[in-house]
């Protein structure tokens, strides 16, 4: 089966085709706040435009915009071809790229920018299994969380210096086999990770 991975969710747009777990072709660029102005030359410059038998998208947390460009080019995608679309985590993503860089680690702390000077932070075993949900946090919170583990992501540098080992990553499409099944069957709609900032009259959220 092909499958086409659209990632928007961070900073970094990229796109990869896999076939039967191994990657055809992919593309990676850090574009800071133009995912829509490259996502869809990106995916016509994959072998037969990208055409697939299904579609994965990182439906986040990460960038609103981001998630959201994503998720709508997956869509369209995915009705034009008539093939079924399902989503993946930033965070799952990062961390599994992450443990097959470092396979001796017991826990990885996935942090990625959040907006509003917070943080997206959610740990992982080896298994990829969460020994927390993802949360988004201050810094000082995330440092209290993160512990001993290795802590990998966009968010790093946001961090106080007391976290002793970390590592700078984004999500890369081309990662995706390194996810388990399980992993890649969550509903294509945004994982914002956070309330809305948007209230309705009364306080209500949207």
């Amino acid at each position: 089966m092909r499958t086409l991975v659209i990632d928007t969710a961070t900073t970094a747009c990229s796109v990869a085709l896999i076939d039967d777990g191994a990657v055809v072709a992919c593309r990676h660029e850090v574009v800071g706040r133009g995912h829509a102005e490259r996502l869809v030359p990106m995916i016509a410059e994959l072998p037969g435009g990208g055409r697939a038998d299904r579609i994965l998208v990182d439906v986040g947390p990460g960038s609103f915009t981001g998630v959201r460009v994503g998720i709508a080019a997956a869509r369209g995608l995915a009705f034009g071809w008539s093939v079924p679309v399902r989503g993946y985590s930033s965070l799952a993503l990062v961390a599994a790229a992450a443990f097959a860089r470092h396979p001796r680690e017991a826990r990885i702390a996935v942090v990625i920018e959040a907006g509003h000077g917070e943080l997206f932070m959610q740990l992982f075993d080896p298994s990829l299994g969460t020994p927390m949900e993802p949360r988004s946090m201050p810094p000082a919170v995330a440092v209290a969380a993160i512990g001993d583990a290795l802590a990998i992501g966009s968010g790093i540098a946001r961090l106080p210096g007391t976290v002793a080992r970390t590592e700078d990553a984004l999500p890369d499409a081309a990662d995706v086999p390194l996810l388990p099944t399980v992993l890649v069957d969550l509903p294509p709609a945004p994982l914002y990770g956070r309330a809305p900032d948007a209230k309705l009259p009364g306080g209500r959220s949207l």
